[in-house]
């Protein structure tokens, strides 16, 4: 890699900074199974004195279906305890008689399997005046409300039946590309009445403590300060407070912080090391987690012919002009994005890994001007032009 041309990275990261796309970020970049490149930039918030390191922690969003639900469904297929065609009435037999029950696995996991795309649960739960129902909701701790969403804000346990009725009342979507969340509410119920354990201890005792994981977490206020964590948005419309340590995602949060497909935080650094761990065929540190069979198996785009790009959970790089990485990437290469403005991708081809972290929600999630640059993947585009042939 040319250090030189490195130094682009370093450039459109300000740029970032000083368009107001995040107030920080962190950017990793990683060749061979050795780290090339490790910074961290700007502030936790704008108003924010504190520079950002890269102890800081950051709110993961969607990487959480790739980095957490995805290593356990891996392992489960493996293991014959679930396999691409089973169907959502097999993983939930109270969906037998729903419009979903002949989803597959295979489908749910490539975005190709009609659901809808997001289910905004938490307006449910409020009041008329748009704050926090006291039906459903308690200011401390209480017997039957153990979900803590937010600082002096717990929910109901009586919820969670309520949250998979919904989903089992919805209807198909037209038979097109749909990117959605949906599917991993089933898998996460289906993966913790399997194990009868929940998601984030599965996850931790197979893999992550295994690793040498230490800033890879659910509900990070558990062990780490509150400072190490960056705030994620200032919110007026469902907690009304920062939000801060608890998962931005009002369905996770919902979950008590644990979704199939948010809740996870971590540093650039560790999101680095899952998905070397992919990138190296399923071993880390000596150590075997996943197959490479396995990992091929879900690395592959079974829906291009219908165009639809994804892979089996991960994403994969655009069938036409647009899309989700720079272009420049190997059809082998395979990573993910998240709403909280995270990025992460791994191309075998070049054994390199990049991860770009920030809090672009901060103030507001519809600070939308991270996505509409494209900056993510213009910085991807600068880490392959470094590339010394």
């Amino acid at each position: 890699m040319s250090s030189k041309r490195l130094g682009q990275v370093d450039s459109l990261v300000q740029i970032g900074l000083d368009s107001l796309m995040f107030p920080g970020a962190q950017v990793l970049i990683a060749k061979k199974g050795r780290i090339i490149y490790n910074r961290a930039f700007g502030k936790t918030t704008y108003s924010s004195s504190t520079t950002v390191d890269r102890e800081h922690i950051y709110d993961l969003a969607s990487l959480t279906k790739i980095l957490s639900t995805l290593p356990m469904l891996m392992k489960m297929e493996e293991e014959g305890h679930i396999a691409l065609n089973d169907t959502f009435k097999d993983l939930i037999p109270e969906y037998m008689d729903s419009e979903l029950k002949d989803v597959t696995v295979l489908k749910a996991l490539s975005h190709y399997g009609r659901l809808p795309a997001w289910i905004a649960f938490y307006v449910d739960t409020l009041s008329e005046e748009g704050k926090p129902s006291a039906d459903f909701y308690r200011n401390h701790p209480a017997d039957g409300f153990p979900y803590q969403v937010a600082d002096n804000l717990y929910l109901t346990d009586a919820y969670q039946d309520s949250i998979y009725n919904r989903i089992g009342r919805q209807e198909l979507k037209s038979n097109r590309y749909r990117y959605s969340d949906v599917g991993y509410y089933v898998f996460k119920k289906y993966i913790e009445d399997f194990y009868k354990k929940p998601l984030d201890e599965l996850v931790y005792s197979n893999f992550y403590r295994p690793m040498g994981l230490q800033y890879t977490t659910f509900n990070p206020l558990k062990k780490f300060p509150k400072d190490q964590l960056i705030p994620t948005e200032e919110d007026g419309y469902f907690r009304y407070q920062t939000v801060q340590g608890y998962v931005h995602d009002m369905g996770a949060a919902m979950q008590g912080g644990v979704g199939g497909h948010a809740g996870l935080f971590s540093n650039a650094n560790e999101v680095a090391k899952i998905m070397q761990m992919y990138l190296q065929g399923g071993v880390y540190g000596g150590k075997r987690f996943i197959s490479d069979r396995t990992i091929q198996k879900f690395n592959t785009c079974y829906f291009c012919h219908k165009q639809v790009r994804r892979g089996v959970g991960f994403d994969k790089p655009q069938l036409k002009e647009k899309g989700p990485t720079c272009g420049c990437v190997s059809r082998k290469s395979f990573g993910h994005s998240g709403f909280t403005g995270t990025y992460t991708w791994a191309d075998p081809e070049e054994e390199l890994v990049y991860v770009f972290l920030s809090n672009r929600t901060y103030p507001t999630a519809s600070n939308t001007l991270l996505v509409k640059s494209g900056l993510r993947t213009r910085i991807q585009q600068a880490i392959y032009d470094a590339i010394i042939d």
